[in-house]
């Protein structure tokens, strides 16, 4: 049997939705900006159905060629929300200090400027900073280490004191978002937050493939846009009892050690906490190899993704996970077209062949 063709992707659209989504703030539980953006994309392609679960979550339906009445037998997921931080405290100076959302390094964000979210007033501007940052006053400044209880906010308004913070209308428990600073430059995309937006940016170049070609998937899918898997809670809720095959699509890390790199898709095999599904992988890779479609294998050992949490809440779904390279995950990241466009080729092959 000849293998489907894949669908022309609009490389120019994902980019430039990937782009639009990046510069969404979407911490962790702030996250409702975001959903509302790829809500308003898919009105586009009416085709597919959304609806927002109780968790602020996105689950999408597409239709395919068949449907099974017991539901959706495939699934995809890509998360939205990404690493940020909340105010934990209204410091006597003025400073505000953090609690951070999502696994990262507390030098990663020093010097970056951010928006605070508060309840009724808007945003207000500030940098992430040590508490300690001059090297003219503090000798230790080079060696002091960089953590919650050491880094503060410095707002960008004239306040001295926590009345002078409250009356910004700030407040313990309000949000704060990194700035992601996207640029492209020659194939490549540098940005915060690409782990996982690029992902979501994928799956929208998935939906409009099928659109613009007139062609269905095999057979029916849906996808769930995850709202708290940062936080380890993405997967663990809202997938259909049906499913029997869920494909994480996430960044692939980059580093020592590993086989990944920007240019190509990659697939892991195991990540902290398990292998995944070995037949599953296997079939992935094997479709990896019919279309042509440059991958590297991967394990990564400081790692989780939606399959993970999935498996873990007792999903009984064979898991897979594929993604786009990406380099310097959680901090300044950068992937690149290739990674991006193979990522997406690899999707459609799964969603129209056996």
């Amino acid at each position: 049997m000849t293998k489907p063709t894949l669908p022309k992707i609009d490389y120019a659209y994902l980019e430039t939705f990937l782009v639009d989504l990046l510069n969404i703030p979407s911490p962790s539980g702030y996250t409702d900006a975001a959903i509302s953006f790829v809500e308003e994309a898919l009105k586009d392609f009416p085709e597919a159905r959304a609806e927002r679960t109780k968790k602020g979550s996105l689950l999408i339906h597409v239709p395919g060629e068949t449907s099974h009445e017991a539901g959706p037998r495939r699934a995809l997921t890509a998360h939205v929300d990404t690493l940020g931080a909340m105010v934990k405290e209204i410091k006597s100076n003025g400073r505000l200090e953090l609690t951070e959302l999502g696994g990262y390094a507390w030098g990663s964000v020093e010097g970056e400027n951010l928006l605070v979210h508060t309840r009724h007033h808007g945003t207000v501007r500030g940098s992430v900073l040590p508490n300690k940052a001059s090297v003219h006053v503090y000798k230790t400044v080079r060696d002091d280490k960089r953590s919650a209880d050491s880094m503060e906010i410095r707002l960008d308004k004239r306040v001295a004191n926590p009345d002078d913070v409250r009356a910004l209308g700030i407040e313990v428990g309000d949000f704060v978002s990194f700035d992601p600073r996207v640029e492209l430059h020659d194939g490549f995309v540098k940005s915060r937050h690409l782990d996982d937006k690029a992902a979501v940016a994928v799956v929208m170049a998935v939906i409009k493939a099928f659109h613009d070609s007139g062609t269905k998937p095999l057979e029916d899918f849906c996808v769930l846009i995850s709202t708290y898997e940062e936080e380890g809670m993405g997967g663990r809720s809202d997938l259909p009892a049906s499913l029997e095959e869920l494909i994480a699509i996430d960044m692939a890390a980059i580093g020592a050690g590993q086989a990944s790199d920007e240019f190509h898709a990659s697939i892991c095999v195991k990540d902290a906490a398990f292998p995944y599904h070995h037949g599953f992988s296997n079939k992935l890779r094997d479709l990896a190899e019919a279309y042509d479609i440059p991958h590297k294998v991967d394990i990564y050992v400081n790692y989780s993704s939606d399959a993970t949490t999935y498996w873990s809440a007792g999903g009984s779904a064979a898991v897979a996970l594929i993604g786009p390279g990406v380099d310097s995950s959680h901090h300044y990241e950068r992937t690149h077209k290739d990674a991006l466009m193979g990522t997406t080729r690899w999707v459609l092959a799964y969603l129209l062949n056996e």
